[in-house]
């Protein structure tokens, strides 16, 4: 989640002619299913562990999508009708604080929509994201990927990607497609998906007019690194993003992708598990915003982009939900034992947003005020992984308490407090293929 502005000045150093790095040697061997949910089909219920009732959390879960997809359209709701067109419906997800529809909000919108089994709404994000996002003209250098911001009338503020979103793009389509097979067109969940996740491997390197100057954009992925990168814009230095990193979905890609891609996505799993270990502080459990690929923060001229900020709460998540589906890096459980320490002594009901590294906290600007929802969605999925229940426990209730997210601040602080409710319950599951 970044702004217009830093991502503009990101892009302003991007239309530099690079080559691609050399393919990653990556092995041939089928990935191992590890001892998570993937093979014993059990998703744990935080909620249910702390006392509270199936039925108390599935309301808790219910009443949250209610109100932020079909709320109150000036005080609750994120999600907005938009008329129809040949497709069907069409809804778009807004960010209320930046007055903009993007990839990340979109994409966070169908997967909590195939998720608690909403395919009326997922369709009509998808076909607002068909519609308006993606660039389908071969010759522009962000072909077969999406913009990642757009007007609510569909006109975008950039025509370059933004890579979280054609990760969840991709994900919530497999999900779909497993769930609800049998589409057609651009409701062929599972052959939108494969070929997005061949684009963001394999698209070749294009250089040519945006309507906002000359872009020069290749793949999603650092080939030789095996990461996402921040941006598929070509850079004299790119870099990653620790919350871009999300090895529970690339395990199943490497068993559900494009075929030739399945290594690569095992490979990159295993990589995005190391690499938490080595981004984060040792101390704090903290990760910077933005990162090198050997971990170590990546400062540009964005202000938040070496420190723990609204991009980087959400990589406490990705590593917990790794460990919950697949358990394959005991490292993960350390980590989340590592970060709900640091929030406890912050003061598990008043920490702030954005700190240094090693926990100075660097106060509360922008949308979410003081202690902001979102965060405490994510610090809770933390328990997932944890070790010290009684603390988890500690911060399962802290979400228990929370509010639904309201007011101006309820794009993003009510999408991750929604997913997060659902990690905790169980209700965030892996949905295979029926055969």
């Amino acid at each position: 989640m970044y702004s217009v502005h830093a991502w503009n000045c990101l892009l302003s150093l991007a239309f530099i002619p690079v080559f691609a790095a050399a393919p990653f040697a990556l092995a041939k061997t089928a990935p191992q299913d590890g001892a998570g949910a993937y093979t014993t089909g059990k998703y744990r219920n935080l909620f249910v562990e702390a006392g509270h009732s199936p039925q108390e959390v599935k309301a808790k879960i219910d009443a949250a999508f209610q109100q932020l997809f079909h709320g109150d359209p000036q005080t609750q709701a994120v999600a907005y009708s938009a008329g129809s067109n040949a497709n069907g419906p069409l809804m778009y997800l807004k960010d209320v604080y930046s007055r903009d529809v993007r990839t990340e909000g979109m994409s966070y919108g169908m997967m909590i929509a195939v998720q608690l089994d909403k395919k009326a709404e997922f369709d009509a994000l998808w076909n607002w994201a068909m519609t308006y996002m993606y660039i389908s003209d071969p010759k522009h250098p962000s072909y077969g990927y999406f913009s990642w911001s757009c007007k609510t009338d569909g006109s975008p503020n950039d025509e370059s990607p933004a890579p979280d979103g054609e990760e969840y793009f991709a994900m919530a389509l497999l999900f779909a497609g497993n769930r609800w097979p049998g589409g057609h067109g651009i409701y062929d969940y599972h052959a939108e998906a494969l070929q997005l996740l061949s684009a963001m491997r394999h698209r070749a390197i294009i250089t040519g007019a945006t309507k906002f100057g000359p872009r020069s954009v290749g793949p999603q992925v650092s080939e030789e690194n095996a990461m996402i990168l921040f941006t598929p814009a070509i850079m004299p230095h790119p870099f990653t993003d620790p919350s871009y990193h999300l090895p529970a979905f690339y395990e199943l890609w490497a068993r559900w992708g494009p075929v030739e891609d399945r290594a690569f996505w095992a490979r990159a799993a295993e990589v995005s598990r190391a690499f938490f270990v080595k981004t984060t502080n040792p101390q704090t459990g903290l990760a910077p915003n933005y990162a090198n690929f050997d971990g170590t923060p990546h400062v540009t001229g964005y202000a938040q982009s070496g420190v723990f900020a609204y991009d980087a709460w959400r990589t406490a998540s990705n590593w917990s939900v790794d460990w919950s589906w697949w358990r394959k890096a005991p490292a993960e459980q350390e980590l989340s034992d590592r970060i709900q320490k640091f929030f406890a002594a912050e003061g598990i009901d008043s920490y702030g947003p954005i700190y240094t590294l090693d926990g100075k906290d660097l106060g509360t600007p922008g949308a979410n005020k003081d202690h902001p929802a979102g965060l405490v969605g994510i610090n809770a999925a933390a328990g997932l992984a944890a070790t010290d229940q009684a603390r988890a426990k500690q911060f399962t209730e802290a979400l228990w308490k929370t509010p639904i997210p309201s007011g101006q601040g309820r794009y993003y602080d009510g999408m991750l407090y929604l997913m997060s409710m659902m990690h905790m319950s169980g209700e965030f599951r892996i949905w295979a293929p029926r055969h």
